[in-house]
């Protein structure tokens, strides 16, 4: 992985980024219609915040180790986001409760009425939208795609971590 330099791996996870939200809205959203649920909403914001570190990252390429490291923390806030809400959302598919969870009126309300720490407890519980699986790949909901996608996000936010740590270009 020497080859691989800082700021192509961060280009990659930027590259990643892109392709994923057109894979979102693009396909899954215009083309197929499915309208995204909350805990989607707040999977595409984790993937953008790591995308635009990432980017940062790229286009600054700092030499500083704290700079870098501060670009890093950044990006890998995001992903640590999207990765907790994927493996949330994942798990309300496949661990069905007794109680299946009641459907809301949706974000756009509930940021415009609630105080947003409740508006995050509420989406995290998942409503009734959060707990349909509206279309699969390979035999995998949405977000168990995203889980996948944000947890080779991170693999590679170490091979970064990595490169920073030990000052390599």
């Amino acid at each position: 992985m020497n080859t691989l330099s800082y700021r192509l791996l961060n280009l990659i996870l930027s590259l990643m980024m892109m392709v994923g939200s057109v894979y979102a809205i693009g396909y899954l959203q215009n083309h197929l219609m499915l309208d995204p649920c909350p805990l989607c909403i707040f999977q595409r914001i984790g993937l953008w915040v790591m995308g635009l570190f990432a980017l940062l990252a790229a286009i600054i390429n700092p030499r500083q180790k704290a700079v870098r490291l501060i670009l890093w923390l950044g990006s890998m806030a995001g992903t640590l986001w999207g990765l907790g809400v994927a493996a949330r959302h994942t798990w309300i598919h496949y661990v069905p409760s007794a109680e299946p969870p009641a459907c809301g009126p949706g974000l756009e309300y509930w940021v415009q009425t609630m105080p947003m720490s409740e508006v995050l407890t509420t989406v995290l519980r998942g409503n009734g939208d959060c707990g349909l699986i509206d279309w699969t790949f390979m035999g995998l909901s949405i977000p168990a795609q995203a889980l996948i996608l944000f947890t080779v996000i991170a693999l590679i936010q170490l091979v970064i971590l990595n490169k920073i740590l030990n000052n390599h270009r």
